[in-house]
């Protein structure tokens, strides 16, 4: 994970993105006014704005929703799965999150519930929105402590 920079770059000034705590720069765009349904307290599905720059990393993490990460712009982003044991796996190959299909690029890439993820940008600027469902909670978030190997949650 990054440090936070002290001024936003000039795509997040524009789409009025603020610092993630797991790196990067995010907003909320949209929240499902349609519940999950059953007991769950939550909204069906949520969507952000997720911009990275190089330098900027999305730090070993995972929610207990399905994520699914939708680029639009910019350079393709490393995405990583790290299973779903109690700490990411270290041998966890990148996948390419782009709009290049013909140069081994995903357009979109579903992270099921549960499982570690961690994201970088390859040569430039990336700009995803994420999609969770059902929808995103900080209290469903878990932030790797890589210093220490634990898990620790941010909420």
């Amino acid at each position: 994970m990054t440090a936070a920079p002290t001024t936003r770059p000039p795509l997040a000034e524009r789409l009025d993105l603020a610092p993630h705590p797991e790196g990067g720069w995010y907003r909320r765009t949209w929240t499902s006014p349609v519940r999950a349904g059953c007991d769950c307290p939550h909204q069906a599905a949520s969507a952000v704005y997720y911009l990275l720059h190089p330098g900027e990393e999305s730090a070993w993490h995972r929610v207990a929703s399905d994520e699914l990460w939708l680029w639009h712009h910019g350079r393709p982003l490393e995405l990583r799965l790290g299973g779903t044991g109690p700490a990411p796996e270290a041998d966890a190959a990148p996948t390419l999150l782009g709009g290049d299909p013909a140069a081994g690029q995903h357009p979109q890439l579903l992270v099921p519930a549960g499982t570690w993820q961690s994201a970088r940008p390859t040569t430039g600027p990336a700009l995803v929105t994420c999609v969770v469902s059902p929808e995103f909670r900080f209290a469903d978030f878990q932030l790797h402590n890589h210093h220490e190997g634990e898990p620790v949650c941010t909420a």
